[in-house]
């Protein structure tokens, strides 16, 4: 993980659901990276940023190929604990937060969340996690632990009709 510092001491984690068990990723995830493509370069003036899931290393980089993402950069967490340990998958998940979001003990699925790591002296340290994927669910209410990051949600949110049920595809 170190590596993917670079020139920065600051390192944005994004968890991508787009695991080798998706026949297509999140549209959720996907119209988030649309908007963060565009900001990559300038957070690159302050942060390192990648995008990680568990599909291969050549299935993302051929989404983002499709998908015109030419500012974001990828890494596959396959054959690695990083998304269970920062719950981008439900696998390490408590008990009690499994049966308030109605998760079987045996299911276990790719999730999305936002990670940021500093490097101080040589130690890296986990600074924030986006855990906002596992708090108490309210009625009607969808997802919402990347909305700070995606400009659809605020814009539709300075709406009179707001965003509603309204859900994204991947295309149209």
């Amino acid at each position: 993980m170190s590596s993917l510092f670079g020139q920065h001491r600051t390192l944005i984690l994004y968890s991508f659901m787009y695991g080798p068990e998706r026949d297509t990723p999140c549209p959720m995830c996907t119209l988030l990276l649309d908007s963060v493509n565009g900001a990559a370069a300038h957070i690159d003036q302050r942060a390192s940023l990648y995008v990680v899931a568990k599909s291969p290393i050549a299935r993302l980089v051929a989404w983002a190929r499709d998908r015109g993402w030419s500012h974001l950069r990828f890494v596959s967490t396959a054959g690695n604990r990083y998304d269970a340990d920062y719950f981008g998958d439900t696998s390490k998940l408590p008990a009690a937060v499994r049966k308030e979001h109605d998760i079987k003990e045996a299911e276990n699925y790719d999730e999305t969340a936002f990670n940021v790591f500093r490097l101080d002296n040589g130690v890296i340290r986990h600074f924030w996690g986006s855990e906002l994927s596992w708090t108490p669910p309210k009625p009607a209410m969808g997802h919402r632990s990347g909305d700070a990051v995606s400009a659809l949600w605020g814009l539709l949110d300075m709406t009179p009709e707001g965003r509603g049920q309204f859900l994204p595809k991947v295309a149209y």
